[in-house]
This record gives C-alpha cells, sequence and structure tokens, in this order.
C-alpha cells in the first residue's frame, strides 16, 4: 500500500465518523475536563455481539508477522512465556491461527489453568500457501487437530480466515455448514471471519451465519481494507447494528505506529470511542509492551455518548 500522509483536516474529520507491536514509553493521553468522560478498562468484561461469548476487552494476538506455522513470538521463543504473562496480568482473550503456529505453545501456557477462565479463538486457512501442506481438508477435520494442539475439548471461536472475496459466503458454503454444525455440537461456540477487504467485510453484514468478525481499524487507514476510514466504519456500524461481535485488530497499523507514541494513543482512542468495537487485539512481543498498553488503555478517556 502507498504511504498515505493525511492532512489535520483529513484526520480530525477521521475522528469524528467515528494490532502489531508497541511502543515502549511514557502514557501521554490528557483527560477531557468534562463529567461525562471516563477512563478505558483495559480487563473490562465484555460481550462479543450476540454470539454469547463474554471476554476482556483487550486480548492478545498471537500472530504478528505470522505465516506458515510461524510468527514473530514463536521465531523469538517467547511465545509461551508472553502468552502465560499476559494471562497473569489479566487478559483473557488469546487469538490464534493455524498459519500462526502458536496452538502448542497456548496450551502449554495455559496448562493447569481453569479452561472456563479464558477465551480462544483461532481460524482455518482455506487459500493457497498460509500453511505447510497442499491439502485443505474439511473444518471439521482441522478442528479437531486444533483441539488436540490446544488441548481443549472444545473453541470458543473458529474463524475463516483472510477473506478478501465479495463471493466468500457462497464459496465457502460447505466449511460454513460444518462450523454450524461444530457449534450445534457444541465444540465450537462461535464461528465467524476475519477479513481483508471491504467486499468482504460488506458481505458479512447480511450474512446470518457470522458471529464474530475480526476488522482492521485504525484512523490512519495504515494496514486496513480501505486506506480512508470514513469508507470503513459505516460497514463497522451495520456489523455491531446486526449483532456480530467486532474484533479490532492493527489498531498499531501492523507496527507501523511502533515509534510513534502519539499516534499509538491517538488510535486507542479512535477506536476504543467508535462504540461498535466490542474488543481489540494486540500483538506483543516483548513483556514490558504488555503493561505499556495495559498503562496507555487505562490512560485513554473516553467521552460517553
Amino acid at each position: 500500500m502507498a504511504k498515505r500522509n493525511l492532512t489535520r483536516r483529513q484526520f480530525v474529520t477521521n475522528l469524528t465518523v467515528g494490532a502489531g507491536s508497541v511502543l515502549l514509553g511514557e502514557v501521554t493521553l490528557a483527560s477531557p475536563g468534562s463529567s461525562s468522560a471516563s477512563p478505558a478498562d483495559p480487563f473490562r468484561i465484555v460481550r462479543l455481539g450476540k454470539s454469547g461469548i463474554k471476554t476482556t476487552l483487550l486480548g492478545m494476538g498471537t500472530g504478528f508477522s505470522g505465516y506458515n506455522r510461524s510468527s514473530n513470538i514463536t521465531r523469538a521463543g517467547v511465545a509461551e512465556s508472553l502468552i502465560r504473562q499476559a494471562y497473569e496480568k489479566g487478559i483473557r482473550f488469546f487469538d490464534c491461527a493455524d498459519s500462526y503456529g502458536t496452538h502448542p505453545y497456548t496450551a502449554a501456557a495455559l496448562k493447569g489453568i481453569a479452561r472456563e477462565t479464558y477465551t480462544l479463538s483461532s481460524k482455518i486457512w482455506l487459500g493457497e500457501g498460509g500453511i505447510p501442506e497442499p491439502d485443505r481438508p474439511d473444518a471439521d477435520i482441522v478442528v479437531d487437530r486444533f483441539r488436540r494442539e490446544l488441548n481443549t475439548d472444545y473453541l470458543d471461536i473458529v474463524q475463516i480466515h483472510c477473506m478478501t472475496d465479495p463471493r466468500w459466503t457462497e464459496k465457502q458454503k460447505r466449511q460454513m455448514d460444518i462450523l454450524e454444525n461444530l457449534k450445534a455440537r457444541k465444540i465450537i461456540r462461535a464461528h465467524g471471519v476475519s477479513v481483508h477487504s471491504l467486499e468482504a467485510m460488506e458481505a458479512c453484514v447480511d450474512c446470518s451465519w457470522v458471529d464474530v468478525v475480526h476488522v482492521r481499524i485504525n484512523p490512519y487507514g495504515e494496514a486496513m481494507d480501505k486506506n480512508d476510514p470514513s469508507l470503513v466504519i459505516p460497514v463497522i456500524e451495520k456489523l455491531h447494528k446486526k449483532g456480530k461481535g467486532i474484533i479490532g485488530m492493527k489498531l498499531i497499523g501492523n507496527g507501523k505506529f511502533r515509534n510513534s507514541p502519539e499516534k499509538i494513543d491517538e488510535s486507542l482512542k479512535y477506536v476504543l470511542g467508535l462504540g461498535t468495537v466490542d474488543m481489540i487485539i494486540v500483538g506483543f512481543e516483548l513483556p514490558g509492551q504488555i503493561d505499556n498498553y495495559i498503562g496507555r488503555i487505562k490512560n485513554t478517556v473516553l467521552v460517553k455518548k
């Protein structure tokens, strides 16, 4: 994507319309002097739409730069320790995927912890590349493997990963039906999709099958489905009104804002202030980033609408 520099006018417009690595440093957000303002709580329990899933506002993504069953934290050898530390700090949502290779590390990190105290989400990869094998077995076979790798009887959420085709709801009907059957059997609690195009996101609006959607959102249009957030926000609003659970990702522009504390803070304030994103996920790479991000959220002051 070509670099896009927003003018101050465009940025303010985007703010009124409505994750990756984070920078270590001072939290600088100032509180507006309004009695209707309140600080955000990273550990507040939220509901993901009508899915029945309840979890913390802040979740941990395990797939920053994830591909072919590896990610930055698996390659660095810190996946297990970071996931465990995130849980100990109060995070209760862990976002995995077949392409990230983080299932066994997540299982090891959460070993001995009561299963009902945390939320596990994972994604199946159906396209070319992404995972080593050329074969793409049906979702029931894949989910059985996920359960073994995660050492769990059930998954809270299973999504179809990285959909870009506007007709994905037609083309993936077989896998959608299999996942629906798994939900009826209580092997999974909810299903949905991770979208990587605005057209794929729009297809979710009237699809009753979609319980939960991963959406890419920040005020700068970086690593998003459109580089103008004002085009994306109305679709997210429609999804929210339909009762879909909305998980915000790429708040830090896929790591592009890591050296800009101002952009990190503005992105948090923007996304958390939309009122249509149920929770956010961040991909931590260092222990200090967990505390840093928790602190930044606690210092994000939101004005009640």
